[in-house]
C-alpha cells in the first residue's frame, strides 16, 4: 500500500504555526512511507475564504520546504461530487430528508438543555414518511447513524478510543440550499483523493468518530487516523497570538530560518531520545506518526531562537549574505550593491557567533552597507563626544601608513593605549563609534580591515568632522 497524507487548510486566513506543524507532520509522514503527500483547500466557507490567504498558505509551505506532489485540490470544485453522494445514501435507504424547521430545533436544544440532556438531534424525521411533509420547508439530507453499539478508533496517537453510537445523532450531508457540509465534503475527498492517513488536531478526534459511520455507510475504507495534541503557550494555556501564534510568514520576517522552523516544529510533540538539533534529511528517516505524544506541546519563543541561532552558524554563507540583504533592504531602505555583499560575506564569520536571527545579522551589519557620513547614535556620540574625537584627530596621522590587517592594527592599538597609559577600549571604543555609529559592532578590528584603509579612515575622518564643525 502507498501511504497517502494530506493537508487540508481552510483559506481563512494564514498557515498559523499549528497548520504547519501539522503539513509538517503529514509531509514527513509520507516521505518517511516513500508515499505522497497532497494539498487540499478547504473553501466551501466562501464568505471567510480569500485567494490572499490561499496564497499566504502556499507562501508558508513553501517556505517551510514543505512540496507536494500533485495539483492541489479545491473542495468548493468538487460540491456536485460530494451532493452526488449524499443523494446517493438517500436513494439507499441510508441517509433521509428532516425538514425540521429552524425554530423546531432551537426549541427542542433549549428543552434538552433545561433537562440536563446531551444537545442533539432527535432523529424526528429519521421514520416519518415524506408525505408528511409541511410546506414550503427546504429539507435537509441527514445520515442514518448507528443507534446501538460502539463506534471505535484504532488511533496511531490517542490509542483505542470509542464512543457509544448513542452520542452520535444524525448528522446533516446536504443543507437545504443543495450545499454540502464539512463533514461530507472530508469524507467524499479523502476517499476519492486516495487518503490512507489522516493525520490532524485532536480537536478533530470527535468528527472522526461520525466520519467513520459515512465511510461505512458507502462502503469505503475508512483512513488511518492520528490525532496529534494541539500547542499551547509556555503557560500551557490555549496558545494565542501573545504565546506565538502567528502565520508562518511573521515568523520568516523575524528572521528565522526554515530549517530551524522545521526542526522546531519536529520536536513540538515527537521526539527521537534527546536529540535536539535534527536536520530535516535525518527527521524523514527516524519520523513516525506512533511516536508522537499525547500530550500537548508548548510554543516557546526563546528556544525557537536559539535553534535558529545554531543553523545560523551552520548555513552557507554565500546563502546568509543572500538573506541578510535582503532584510536590510526591507527593514532599513538600503540598496546593497555587489561591493555591499562582498563586506557581508567577509563579515558572515564575525556576524553568525552572536546572532539568533537573520534580523539581528541585519541590524549588526547594516553599517557596512550605509553610505557615509554615518548616523552616529547617542551612545556613540557620548564617546566621540568625552574626548573620542580628539583622540581620533590625533591618531589620524599615524593610522594612514599603518598595516591594514587585524592583527597589525590590533596590535598598533595595543601600543598606542600602553603609550598613552589607557586600557585597549579607550582607543577601540572611539574607533568602533565612528565605524559603525554604534558601541556594538563585530570585532572592530575585523570590521576596519573588512572596510579597507580608504573607508575606515574616510569614516573616522567623517567622525572627527562632524564634532569640529558643530562646536564651530
Amino acid at each position: 500500500m502507498t501511504v497517502v497524507t494530506r493537508f487540508a487548510p481552510s483559506p481563512t486566513g494564514y498557515l498559523h504555526i499549528g497548520g504547519a506543524r501539522t503539513a509538517l507532520f503529514n509531509w514527513l509522514y509520507a516521505r518517511h512511507m516513500g508515499g505522497k503527500f497532497l494539498l487540499r483547500i478547504e473553501d466551501t466557507d466562501r464568505a471567510r475564504s480569500t485567494q490572499d490567504a490561499v496564497d499566504k498558505i502556499f507562501a508558508g509551505l513553501e517556505w517551510l520546504g514543505l512540496d507536494w506532489d500533485e495539483d492541489p485540490v479545491h473542495q468548493f470544485a468538487r460540491a456536485e461530487r460530494h451532493a452526488e453522494v449524499a443523494r446517493q445514501l438517500l436513494a439507499e435507504g441510508k441517509a433521509y430528508y428532516c425538514y425540521a424547521t429552524q425554530e423546531e430545533l432551537d426549541e427542542m436544544r433549549a428543552a434538552q438543555r433545561a433537562a440536563g440532556q446531551t444537545v442533539r438531534y432527535d432523529g424526528r424525521w429519521r421514520d416519518r414518511d415524506p408525505s408528511e411533509a409541511p410546506e414550503g420547508v427546504p429539507p435537509v439530507i441527514r445520515l442514518k447513524m448507528p443507534q446501538d453499539g460502539e463506534t471505535r478508533i484504532d488511533d496511531q496517537v490517542q490509542g483505542d478510543v470509542t464512543v457509544s453510537n448513542g452520542q452520535l445523532d444524525d448528522m446533516v450531508l446536504l443543507r437545504g440550499d443543495g450545499t454540502p457540509t464539512y463533514m461530507l465534503s472530508v469524507v467524499v475527498d479523502d476517499h476519492d483523493m486516495g487518503i490512507t492517513h489522516v493525520i490532524r488536531g485532536d480537536d478533530h478526534l470527535t468528527n472522526s468518530f461520525r466520519q467513520v459511520q459515512l465511510y461505512k455507510a458507502m462502503g469505503w475504507e475508512p483512513p488511518v487516523f492520528a490525532h496529534i495534541p494541539l500547542i499551547h503557550g509556555q503557560d500551557g494555556a490555549k496558545l494565542s497570538k501573545r504565546h506565538g501564534a502567528l502565520g508562518v510568514e511573521t515568523y520568516r520576517d523575524m528572521g528565522i530560518l526554515p530549517e530551524a522552523m522545521r526542526n522546531y516544529l519536529l520536536r513540538l510533540g515527537w521526539g527521537h531520545g534527546d536529540d535536539e538539533i535534527i536536520p530535516t534529511d535525518q527527521a524523514i528517516d527516524w519520523f513516525d506518526i506512533v511516536d508522537v505524544g499525547r500530550s500537548p506541546s508548548r510554543m516557546d519563543m526563546d528556544k525557537l531562537f536559539n535553534l535558529n541561532g545554531h543553523y545560523l552558524r551552520e548555513a552557507d554563507d554565500e546563502r546568509l549574505v543572500t538573506l541578510v540583504a535582503d532584510v536590510i533592504v526591507d527593514k532599513h531602505g538600503l540598496t546593497v550593491d555587489q561591493h555591499g555583499s562582498e563586506l557581508l560575506f567577509q563579515a558572515m564569520k564575525d556576524l553568525k557567533p552572536r546572532a539568533k536571527s537573520l534580523v539581528d545579522m541585519a541590524d549588526g551589519a547594516v553599517f557596512l552597507v550605509r553610505p557615509r557620513p554615518l548616523p552616529i547614535d547617542a551612545k556613540a556620540e557620548k564617546i566621540l563626544a568625552n574626548g573620542g574625537r580628539d583622540l581620533l584627530a590625533d591618531l589620524l596621522p599615524a593610522m594612514d601608513g599603518l598595516e591594514w590587517t587585524a592583527a597589525a592594527l590590533e596590535q598598533w592599538a595595543r601600543d598606542t593605549a600602553d603609550a598613552r597609559e589607557l586600557k585597549l577600549g579607550k582607543v577601540a571604543q572611539p574607533i568602533r563609534a565612528a565605524l559603525s555609529g554604534s558601541t556594538v559592532s563585530p570585532p572592530i578590528f575585523e570590521v576596519m580591515e573588512i572596510l579597507g584603509r580608504d573607508e575606515s579612515l574616510a569614516r573616522i575622518r567623517d567622525a572627527v568632522e562632524n564634532t569640529q564643525s558643530n562646536q564651530e
